[in-house]
């Protein structure tokens, strides 16, 4: 019998779930939680719950809730993981611009990758509103609020066409000001907290400096103070990753990204459900133990549930064609906005979250020649984890359909960040310079040994690892859209 995809994972995520939750406290715990399910070991005094069945209760009521909370709160705990990267990594204050580049920097961000330099900036609009002035020059990035909502995307994937502009950050709790400087924009954030995240398009880091060095932010009312040098991350000792923590760092990381935001009609439900367990948006956390215990369970089991959302996406309309197992990172009817007409995008949102922090419209795109597009590739085609101690080799066929240039770049399966391995090699792109076969294909090998003769289109991986790949696209054409272009799917090499 055939295994899928689907197949093989379910059996890897059994694996996870009952290895994480594999604690004799917490066999006692799926003990009592199955014999509510099964509605035995429950004791009734004429009807009402005896004290014991009470505990059984509200002990498996508020875990399920944490469970769905975990799912819930994905996209603004990795926003937390952003900020709280600046800040233990570069010092960085509200309205630092940070400079992350190369493969050391890079390593601790969510699906990001090396091809081009990244520039990061958080924003506390708690005082007031904070004014951006955004440079001319080849960038792309976007403003995005604490729920992963970008607000406008910046540089040549947005409005100013990467010409500069102004922007003013307005919080819920300000008004928006009356008389606005000549060409100004409003930007209205229903969150206190804003991430910026950017790219440099030129290949010349030097000149992406000279670029993002000319921002200026300052509180609305103020005057800018020029250029000031970017922010570079520490060059010692290790580094804070921007990855959702585990365990009880997860609430710990919620409380701290909640603090002093508003309550969403969207939301209520979810802060009515952690209350219970100490949970709030006022930055106050102390748990009781059993608070303590029912968090930390509820943790590890939402996070399987959320690498299940993300690895074997159950999403409808994921494959690229029917004929390879390439899937889209983002589904087709993802809005950044998150809400549709009849609901709420709960499920889209925590898997594309749980994979990376920050997008744009540019990455929504639709129309050929602009923005960018990511394939991803999680498992081979017989469902199968890529195994960092085997080697896989990737067909890359001729004209590929992107108007400026492709890459692949592969990421560890637990942290989603990019591969270790001594070679700090974890990308292949058409910017680099490749070993082409005769009709114009170029063969790219995943493996730990050297290919012979393919040193060039080598990604080393680490055995006792696993992998998955982002194929990305930028300025995606038409064959892509109209889906004309096979991209053949990854094969163990024999």
């Amino acid at each position: 019998m055939e295994i899928t995809r689907r197949d093989a994972f379910k059996m890897a995520s059994s694996a996870t779930i009952l290895g994480a939750v594999g604690s004799t406290a917490a066999a006692a715990h799926d003990a009592a939680a199955e014999a509510v399910l099964q509605g035995a070991d429950l004791e009734f005094d004429l009807g009402i719950p005896t004290p014991d069945t009470v505990d059984k209760l509200y002990d498996t009521m508020d875990f399920q809730r944490a469970v769905q909370a975990y799912l819930w709160a994905v996209p603004i705990v990795g926003m937390e993981g952003a900020r709280r990267m600046l800040i233990d990594n570069a010092d960085a204050r509200s309205g630092d611009l940070v400079l992350v580049a190369g493969y050391r920097d890079v390593s601790v961000m969510l699906g990001s990758n090396v091809t081009t330099p990244y520039v990061f900036a958080w924003f506390d609009l708690t005082e007031g509103p904070i004014v951006i002035d955004y440079p001319e020059g080849a960038t792309a990035g976007s403003l995005i609020d604490w729920w992963d909502r970008p607000l406008i995307d910046v540089g040549i994937s947005g409005p100013d066409g990467g010409k500069g502009a102004e922007f003013i950050l307005v919080g819920p709790a300000y008004e928006a000001p009356e008389n606005l400087p000549d060409g100004a924009k409003v930007l209205r954030s229903r969150t206190n907290k804003v991430l910026m995240f950017c790219r440099g398009l030129d290949s010349d880091l030097t000149k992406v400096e000279a670029v993002f060095s000319k921002i200026q932010v300052y509180p609305l009312g103020a005057t800018g103070s020029g250029a000031k040098a970017l922010l570079r991350f520490k060059t010692g000792g290790e580094l804070t990753s921007m990855a959702h923590p585990k365990g009880l760092a997860y609430w710990q990381s919620l409380v701290q990204a909640l603090n002093g935001e508003q309550i969403e009609d969207r939301d209520r439900f979810f802060a009515a459900m952690l209350k219970p367990l100490g949970v709030t948006y006022d930055g106050s956390f102390s748990p009781s133990d059993r608070q303590r215990g029912l968090l930390e369970k509820a943790a590890k089991l939402g996070e399987a549930m959320a690498k299940a959302s993300a690895f074997s996406k159950r999403i409808p309309g994921m494959r690229y064609r029917d004929d390879t197992h390439w899937e889209y990172l983002i589904p087709q009817d993802f809005v950044n906005e998150q809400d549709v007409p009849n609901g709420t995008l709960l499920d889209e949102r925590m898997a594309f979250f749980y994979e990376v922090t920050g997008t744009s419209a540019a990455v929504l795109t639709k129309t050929p020649g602009t923005g960018s597009a990511y394939l991803t590739a999680y498992c081979d085609p017989d469902g199968h984890a890529f195994d960092g101690a085997k080697s896989y080799r990737l067909r890359v066929p001729a004209n590929v359909p992107a108007k400026s240039f492709w890459s692949i770049t592969l990421y560890d399966t637990e942290t989603r960040g990019l591969i270790q391995n001594k070679q700090q090699i974890v990308d292949r792109s058409s910017r680099q310079k490749l070993k082409v076969q005769n009709d114009g294909s170029i063969e790219i090998v995943m493996g730990p040994q050297t290919p012979k003769g393919l040193e060039q289109n080598w990604i080393p991986t680490t055995p006792g690892k696993a992998w998955f790949m982002y194929f990305r696209l930028f300025g995606p054409l038409e064959p892509y859209f109209d889906k004309s272009w096979r991209l053949p799917d990854i094969e163990k090499v024999i």
